[in-house]
């Protein structure tokens, strides 16, 4: 499991059975219509864990994907990005891209902050199931370093991910990539998960 580029710190490797966490993967952020939608990397990011999800799906893994939003502008963190603003829940840009999001089968939560696993239940979810291994697509810093704080083994397919320009989200990966998680692919993170349900099924 390896993207060019990108420097490998020692692998912690797949376990035996998947979760996915879809971060961010609103229409604020994939919708070209509002002031963060639609950079190139994010439209890439969500049509290759459009194919993840979709195979996720058909093996039983389950899905958490969370968004960012508020009550009210009053009840906002000290962002740097004037944009988050208008994140209010209500507000088109905190909708999930349908893309991305099946409301009869993914778990959606809000979330306040970066992490996905920042005052959510999204720990609580993926250990009830329970998850050894977490595949984290999207808006992914954050929620890589948290995710193995809770124990998880924790996978990032470059592809699956984005940010707004090239060079941070390169850069985020080098560094979560020496500390917290195993860079791969959608393509290989996709081969993982349908040898494990052919090995749940029994073939």
């Amino acid at each position: 499991m390896c993207t060019p580029g990108v420097p490998m710190g020692e692998s912690i490797g797949f376990g035996h059975k998947p979760g996915v966490a879809v971060v961010n993967f609103q229409l604020g952020f994939t919708d070209a219509r509002f002031p963060l939608g639609g950079a190139p990397l994010l439209e890439r990011a969500v049509s290759n864990s459009t194919r993840l999800l979709a195979v996720a799906r058909d093996s039983n893994a389950p899905i958490a994907t969370c968004y960012t939003g508020y009550n009210s502008k009053r009840d906002m963190p000290y962002w740097k990005i004037s944009a988050l603003d208008d994140m209010v829940e209500g507000d088109p840009s905190t909708e999930l891209d349908p893309r991305t999001y099946d409301p009869n089968y993914d778990v959606a939560m809000r979330k306040p902050w970066a992490s996905m696993f920042f005052q959510t239940p999204a720990a609580a979810f993926f250990n009830e199931e329970p998850v050894d291994t977490i595949i984290v697509a999207g808006c992914v810093r954050t929620s890589i370093s948290d995710s193995p704080q809770w124990e998880f083994r924790t996978m990032v397919p470059e592809d699956g991910g984005g940010d707004q320009e090239y060079d941070p989200h390169h850069d985020n990966l080098r560094d979560v990539g020496r500390r917290y998680c195993d860079i791969t692919t959608v393509d290989e993170t996709i081969v993982w998960i349908e040898k494990q349900r052919s090995a749940l099924n029994g073939n």
